[in-house]
């Protein structure tokens, strides 16, 4: 891996643990609609709420679609004080700060979700990037482009670290090296974060 001048992170389930929360939001949604719940929980994993909404239910209108946005909202909110930061969290990002390593999270969650769920883990990321700051959601860049904008760095410099396909290609689209989480291709295959010290390069 090349040199890094950010890393940019997923939240769920990349520096939170909230898979028990975003579980049971989805499988109560795939009930209220009559639908099967793994095919949603697939379709999920990774995106914005309002995309997933919109590719399982596409017969609903947008005013449908903004009122089931908000109803999975008030679901995952309330569930959002069980929310426990991910092995390595903690000191990987005390790393950053005493390197002067800037960091930021850009997450396919909502602001109001989002700021749940970090509070409850007492992380507070220099940048926060959510669905509602962009136009399109990952796999689109946007998210991460966005977020190197704000941090004053090339994205080509920065270090994505991600747990979804979707979030991956959202990295690899914003040109930036991606380290991966549960599996999935990278440029770095981790099982957690502990495994990013050392591997973390500062010019």
């Amino acid at each position: 891996m090349g040199d890094i001048d950010a890393v940019l992170f997923d939240m769920d389930g990349t520096l939170v643990g909230s898979d028990a929360a975003v579980e049971l939001a989805w499988r109560q949604w795939a009930a209220d609609h009559d639908l099967p719940p793994e095919p949603v929980l697939a379709a999920a994993y990774g995106r914005p709420i309002s995309a997933t909404i919109r590719h399982l239910a596409p017969w609903l209108d947008d005013d449908a679609v903004r009122l089931e946005v908000d109803r999975q909202n008030d679901r995952e909110v309330a569930d959002a004080d069980g929310t426990k930061p991910l092995p390595g969290a903690y000191e990987l990002l005390a790393e950053l700060d005493r390197l002067g390593t800037p960091w930021a999270v850009v997450t396919s969650a909502g602001r109001r979700l989002a700021e749940a769920r970090l509070q409850a883990t007492g992380i507070t990321p220099q940048i926060l990037v959510t669905a509602d700051d962009v136009r399109v959601g990952k796999p689109d860049p946007e998210g991460y482009l966005l977020a190197a904008t704000h941090l004053g760095v090339s994205p080509r410099r920065c270090l994505v670290v991600e747990d979804s396909l979707p979030g991956i290609e959202a990295g690899r689209r914003a040109g930036a090296q991606v380290a991966a989480l549960r599996g999935h291709p990278g440029d770095l295959a981790i099982t957690d974060l502990h495994e990013l010290l050392p591997v973390i390069h500062v010019r």
